[in-house]
């Protein structure tokens, strides 16, 4: 069964880092991206999906275009069919505000994005081999 990560990043260097690491673990081909919260929204929330169409996994930047990681995470929250739906933070903010908002809108996990390639490969891998290996999620 293939499971689907959706990234939402506006850095291309961040998503060509996501990228290169998923290629090494076989994922790229699973891998949606979204460059902004409004992208993101529009394809989490399409009317056509059922909560068996989404993708397993949300990496969500906080810093985004037109519509902020945690507007998105908000809104996913508030929807009966995304409200379940894995999200970790990926972010490059230490500040306490962002994080504390983070789990107060309801995200599972926040991480710093490390600007190492090689430490930021390392964390996408952990990232995937918990939450789609590892974790159990409720049925859909």
């Amino acid at each position: 069964m293939t499971q689907q990560i959706l990234l939402v990043e506006d850095n291309p260097d961040d998503e060509a880092l996501a990228l290169r690491a998923l290629k090494k673990s076989a994922l790229a081909d699973d891998l949606i991206v979204a460059r902004d919260g409004v992208e993101a929204l529009d394809y989490l929330l399409d009317q056509n999906k059922s909560s068996a169409d989404l993708p397993a996994l949300v990496l969500l930047d906080i810093n985004l275009p037109r519509l902020d990681g945690l507007e998105v995470l908000r809104r996913l929250r508030e929807n009966a069919v995304t409200h379940l739906l894995p999200v970790v933070m990926l972010s490059s903010s230490r500040e306490e505000q962002d994080i504390s908002s983070s789990y107060e809108y309801g995200c599972n996990s926040y991480i710093r994005k490390p600007v190492d390639f090689k430490k930021f490969s390392d964390m996408i891998a952990l990232v995937e081999r918990y939450w789609l290996n590892l974790n159990e999620a409720p049925n859909a």
